[in-house]
């Protein structure tokens, strides 16, 4: 199967591809450029996961081992690279926290969190977030159901920013949109997939209660 970017990438995406080709080959300098590059994105990821900071701070060291070793496979034709990061970051956090025999939750907003930090954690409240919803919706059907219920540019936005790991300001470049109304879409996509996913986990909770009464 063919490798080849997309054309439409932006050029930090273009450059993280390259990098990440550059250590599938042992090139640990590309290695070191990659980490600098991705690694407060990775670890506000897993932070957001993992409240406890030195167990994201292992985590994220885990995180790059894998990325280290699995770096040959990436392939440019499936996903950006920030994605295919994303991805391993957030898996590997929320496998801790399954081992730990926990759910994933929310850390708010530090110095370390990526520029994007501001529009998720001013979603938040006392409750769970909406971060930790999606991550906590195993069953991708209603994930589905939920995203379906969105606008298409919300539904788009939002899929850049939060599945394909872009930035903002990178998803604003792709889609020739000004960044504050892709902020915009996005906060609003996030209030409305926790009010869905805080409906239908309402609904399993008392579909559960029913079946033992």
């Amino acid at each position: 199967m063919p490798r080849t970017p997309r054309t439409d990438w932006t050029e930090r995406s273009h450059e993280l591809a390259r990098l990440l080709a550059r250590s599938g080959l042992g090139d640990r300098a590309a290695f070191a450029a990659l980490y600098e590059a991705t690694s407060a994105h990775l670890f506000a990821v897993v932070l957001r996961i993992q409240r406890d900071r030195a167990q994201a701070e292992d985590l994220l060291q885990e995180v790059y081992v894998k990325v280290w070793r699995a770096a040959a496979g990436f392939d440019a034709a499936r996903a950006q690279p920030m994605t295919w990061l994303t991805h391993i970051a957030r898996n590997r956090a929320i496998d801790s926290l399954r081992r730990a025999g926990t759910q994933p939750s929310i850390e708010a907003a530090g110095p370390q969190d990526d520029e994007d930090s501001d529009v998720y954690e001013r979603t938040a409240d006392e409750g769970p977030g909406p971060m930790d919803l999606l991550a906590r919706a195993a069953d991708a059907r209603r994930l589905h159901a939920c995203m379906d219920g969105l606008s298409a540019t919300q539904r788009q936005s939002m899929a850049l920013a939060f599945f394909d790991g872009l930035s903002h300001a990178e998803v604003a470049e792709h889609l020739g949109q000004p960044l504050g109304t892709v902020k915009s879409w996005v906060r609003r996509a996030l209030l409305a997939l926790k009010a869905c996913l805080e409906r239908a986990a309402d609904e399993d909770r008392q579909r559960s209660a029913a079946s033992r009464a």
